[in-house]
């Protein structure tokens, strides 16, 4: 079970930002500070795209509406890495089943990812666009942060990232009147430029 700490740890990470996660894991391994990444994340051509799925995840988390878009796309990858990465550490150390392992990773990402997406969403009823940027820059650092923490103190940094799932979710449930105000107004906004390009096809 000595692995289960990172397990968690990285598929809380993977929810937030599973590109930086798979890109951090990678260069621990290839620079030798750590013996517990699996060779197939050290690989040349997986840490290229990890780093430039990383850029442009940068990019588009800092940016109204198209955070959230982006969180809708990553529904799927989020979970789905954080199982796969949890499974090869698992499989790496072989204290841990391998189907064991990416259910934690994975379930782990899923809760992460329904906090991350959920509260951009209570974020972009604000008007202004600098939340976002403050929001996804911290997010950023929280991840490189915990991760780089669960390399050489895995058991704290599962306990960190066990008490900011627990936090996000009980935000979450606090800004849920917020979001499902957003998803309303973001529902009439649809309805009405429907209704004008209805009367602008009549009018012509």
């Amino acid at each position: 079970m000595s692995v289960l700490p990172l397990v968690f740890t990285s598929g809380w990470a993977s929810g937030i930002n599973a590109y930086a996660v798979v890109l951090l894991l990678g260069i621990f391994g290839a620079t030798g500070l750590t013996d517990d990444v699996p060779a197939s994340l050290q690989r040349t051509d997986v840490l290229i795209v990890a780093a430039v799925l990383f850029l442009c995840e940068a990019v588009a988390d800092k940016i109204p509406y198209v955070d959230s878009l982006w969180d809708t796309v990553h529904t799927v990858i989020r979970p789905v890495s954080g199982a796969v990465v949890g499974a090869l550490l698992a499989g790496q150390s072989g204290s841990l089943s391998d189907i064991t392992a990416g259910a934690v990773g994975g379930s782990t990402a899923l809760a992460s990812h329904f906090v991350k997406a959920g509260t951009r969403m209570a974020i972009n009823t604000s008007p202004e666009p600098f939340s976002n940027v403050v929001m996804s820059t911290a997010e950023d650092l929280g991840v490189a942060g915990i991760v780089t923490f669960a390399m050489f103190n895995p058991e704290a940094a599962a306990i960190i990232a066990a008490v900011l799932l627990v936090t996000g979710l009980a935000l979450l449930i606090y800004l849920w009147a917020r979001i499902r105000r957003f998803l309303r107004r973001r529902a009439q906004r649809r309805e009405e430029k429907r209704l004008a390009a209805e009367v602008a096809r009549v009018a012509r």
